[in-house]
């Protein structure tokens, strides 16, 4: 039997605790050893010889964020491991899975993944894995990526905005797809085809309706569709995973997809779920990304999947560049002389939000009836499935990563931006009124952000890189 003393652990406390989705908020101490697992919880609090005591405040399992652009190697001018991290930690999240695209170069051979590796090295405050990319032309790479630690792998089926990055036709993807069925691996895709749509070159590109009809939800629908017909043509052997859904239209053919029992999940993002097309402001480009953010009513239906369960959990999808990529207003001189100030049309496309999720989604869903525990579920136990991660991340319980996050929901919070560590501060959430609090975040036993401290942040990083072998997702 373990020793029953605290001595020969680490201890965590707090009258309002959260360790799974399935549980109630109550006491508990939890006790965690030099490896920085959970050895053992009690029942009840105990804030003698703790090491952190989160008192009336709620402790729940660390946020896994399974969509960053963290964008190094290569465009470290747009982000960075040891910003995208600390801001991370700044918000609860304890993991986050980098995404294959932005970074130079892209990650889509064992290479590349071993030079993202290394180049993280020593900068990670949070836990840090990646994604592979399916490319035309690299199918014969995938297998080697996944025994290396990738968590799966990310597809275009449009343009993707950087040239290293190119899309696939049905054609290389079914290449692709005959590879990953010999080890079950899981391919994403940005589920969004060309229709047709054009921009109406008599709308002024200022105004967000422009951007937005040149987009149009037939764009995903069409997309999602090929999806599906993929995922059952290798079912079960290819899990398939829509990432950031934001057109409410697709959602019957996904609804049927899963009754039908295809092996298919589905992100949206915490933009789609907190903010209107209807109430973006001109030349306010920080607002821009693809698929776009749409109407109230589209955001609505998006919600009560979300509720249902027919979209599984939320993610960031942090997509940050620089202001000038953003052809913002702010930038003064450094917007191009051939561009125009605010242009939704030609401005690079990507919310910047790693670690603000957690009191966005809490402020708009508690009016809609989320609970703490569906939060858990969202943002915490499937993303850590969705990674690969079901046995170390997203719940607190023995022989799981002591990851935590300490919040208080009833605190008032202004998202301003002395709050945002990530290197460029251009979000469409500056200045927001919201509530809930991040105190502290805790990664494998250790505090590495502490909001009552001066500098905030632990002195050296902790957080280690992923590439554990995938845990079944299902």
């Amino acid at each position: 039997m373990s020793d029953n003393s605290s001595s020969s652990y680490t201890v965590f406390t707090g009258k309002r605790v959260l360790l799974d989705s399935a549980s109630q908020v109550g006491p508990a101490t939890i006790f965690v050893d030099a490896a920085g697992k959970v050895a053992r919880i009690d029942a009840s609090y105990n804030p003698a010889g703790a090491a952190l005591d989160a008192g009336d405040k709620l402790l729940m399992p660390g946020i896994v964020d399974g969509h960053v652009h963290i964008n190094q190697p290569g465009r470290t001018q747009w982000e960075g491991v040891v910003t995208a991290s600390h801001s991370a930690a700044a918000g609860g999240v304890t993991t986050i899975i980098d995404m294959p695209l932005n970074c130079i170069p892209s990650t889509v051979t064992v290479d590349a993944y071993e030079e993202k590796r290394e180049s993280f090295r020593d900068g990670m405050w949070v836990d840090v894995g990646t994604w592979g990319g399916v490319v035309p032309g690299n199918a014969q790479d995938l297998g080697g990526m996944l025994d290396a630690g990738a968590r799966g792998f990310k597809c275009f089926l449009c343009e993707s905005g950087v040239d290293e990055f190119p899309p696939v036709n049905e054609e290389q993807l079914r290449e692709a797809m005959q590879e990953l069925k010999k080890k079950n691996g899981l391919i994403m895709f940005h589920a969004e085809m060309d229709t047709g749509a054009q921009v109406d070159g008599e709308s002024d590109p200022t105004e967000y309706n422009t951007f937005l009809g040149s987009r149009p939800p037939t764009m995903e629908v069409k997309a999602i569709d090929l999806v599906i017909e993929m995922c059952r043509e290798f079912a079960p052997h290819v899990p398939c995973h829509i990432v950031h859904l934001s057109a409410a239209d697709a959602l019957p053919a996904i609804r049927a997809a899963k009754a039908e029992g295809l092996p298919l999940t589905v992100e949206t993002c915490f933009h789609y779920l907190t903010i209107n097309a209807e109430d973006v402001p001109a030349r306010s480009t920080e607002y821009k990304c693809c698929p776009p953010i749409r109407s109230k009513a589209n955001r609505d239906q998006l919600w009560q999947a979300v509720l249902d369960g027919t979209i599984d959990f939320v993610v960031s999808d942090h997509s940050p560049c620089t202001p000038d990529l953003k052809l913002h207003p702010c930038c003064g001189g450094n917007i191009p002389v051939s561009a125009v100030e605010g242009d939704f049309v030609k401005a690079w496309g990507g919310i910047a939000s790693v670690g603000i999720g957690l009191p966005l989604l809490w402020t708009e869903g508690r009016s809609r009836g989320l609970t703490f525990q569906d939060i858990v579920r969202l943002i915490c136990e499937r993303t850590a499935v969705h990674s690969g991660l079901r046995d170390r991340k997203g719940r607190i319980a023995v022989g799981m990563d002591a990851d935590f996050v300490v919040w208080a929901p009833e605190q008032e919070n202004c998202i301003t931006a002395d709050k945002l560590h990530f290197r460029n501060k251009l979000t469409p959430y500056q200045e927001r009124a919201c509530v809930g609090l991040v105190h502290q975040t805790v990664v494998r036993g250790t505090t590495v952000y502490d909001i009552s401290n001066q500098d905030k942040f632990s002195a050296e990083p902790h957080g280690q890189w992923l590439d554990t072998p995938i845990t079944p997702r299902d």
